[in-house]
């Protein structure tokens, strides 16, 4: 069922059009404080208020229920850029045509939201650097996630600067970001410290799937030891990437970064961050979504997010 979904969903981020550098970039530009362009409250006397944010040219309100502005939001939270005008219009038409059907309004929200995670500018980037990780380094101890927010955001922005999907040359922009990334991740002091330098090919790679958690076909096993080469920083970081990228750990991180995710874009917070104090609500939802085979729909789980008290009040 989740392969479905996934196909689905990927398959209509695919159909919006491409960007065309001929055409206007939208006009709104009112980000949410995550942007860097609002702070999240501004300190009135001593009490903190929401900033004000006014249609463009107007002293028309904007809030997440205006469908341009929620569309806005799904690319600054999951992508960290502002929309490109085609596939801008194409996400508000496929809400506005439910026309004041409040049902399908709703339903068409979770779905826009959905198709930003699974879209491929989003697993080519911030999943990516989810798994590459928890190849790395596993969870983190007492945790069940392998990154928290504050290290995935930069690491995220970094790899997917200057890429928008569908641009000319947006292939060979994230593989020169992918490339310089990784060649930077291997060379961090924590990842040198776990894998010091001269290690044998199948002792590095064999690692890393350790750390990983997740049991390798031959054939993701002997490539990821093939490009290791000679084991320097190209080599390495080539590793890593093809361990981070083998279907085996992507099925298998799949929920549990979705869900993770939604605390990331949507709460900006970590899962154990206050009002939590732990990972329950975190499992709660992973083992709704694994409890629905990925049916995200069915678990609600998006929803439940885009709808929150929580989510809600950063606007």
């Amino acid at each position: 069922m989740r392969k479905l979904i996934v196909a689905v969903f990927v398959a209509a981020f695919a159909a919006a059009p491409a960007f065309a550098q001929s055409q206007q970039a939208p006009t709104l530009r009112i980000v949410s404080e995550d942007g860097n362009r609002l702070p999240s409250d501004l300190l009135y006397g001593n009490t903190k208020v929401k900033p004000l944010r006014l249609r463009p040219g107007t002293n028309q309100p904007i809030t997440i229920d205006d469908t341009d502005f929620y569309v806005q939001q799904q690319y600054v939270d999951f992508l960290s850029r502002f929309p490109d005008q085609s596939g801008f219009s194409f996400w508000q038409n496929d809400i506005n045509q439910c026309g004041t059907n409040q049902a399908c309004v709703d339903a068409h929200r979770v779905n826009v939201s959905a198709a930003f995670f699974l879209s491929i500018e989003f697993q080519q980037t911030g999943f990516l650097v989810y798994r590459l990780n928890k190849a790395a380094f596993g969870d983190i101890p007492n945790t069940p996630v392998p990154v928290r927010r504050e290290t995935f955001m930069p690491d995220t922005r970094s790899i997917s600067n200057g890429v928008v999907v569908g641009a000319q040359g947006w292939e060979q922009q994230l593989e020169s970001n992918k490339v310089a990334f990784t060649q930077g991740f291997v060379q961090r002091p924590a990842f040198v410290a776990a894998y010091p330098q001269g290690m044998a090919a199948d002792a590095y790679v064999n690692a890393l799937f350790t750390k990983a958690g997740v049991t390798p076909t031959a054939q993701e096993l002997q490539a990821a030891i093939t490009v290791y080469g000679a084991g320097d920083t190209t080599g390495r970081a080539a590793s890593l990437r093809s361990v981070a990228e083998s279907q085996t750990l992507q099925q298998r991180e799949f929920n549990k970064a979705f869900v993770l995710m939604q605390y990331f874009g949507y709460l900006k917070r970590n899962p154990n961050d206050l009002p939590d104090s732990d990972y329950s609500g975190y499992n709660f939802w992973l083992s709704k979504l694994n409890q629905f085979n990925g049916d995200f729909g069915s678990a609600e789980m998006v929803k439940a997010f885009v709808s929150s008290i929580e989510y809600r009040a950063r606007f």
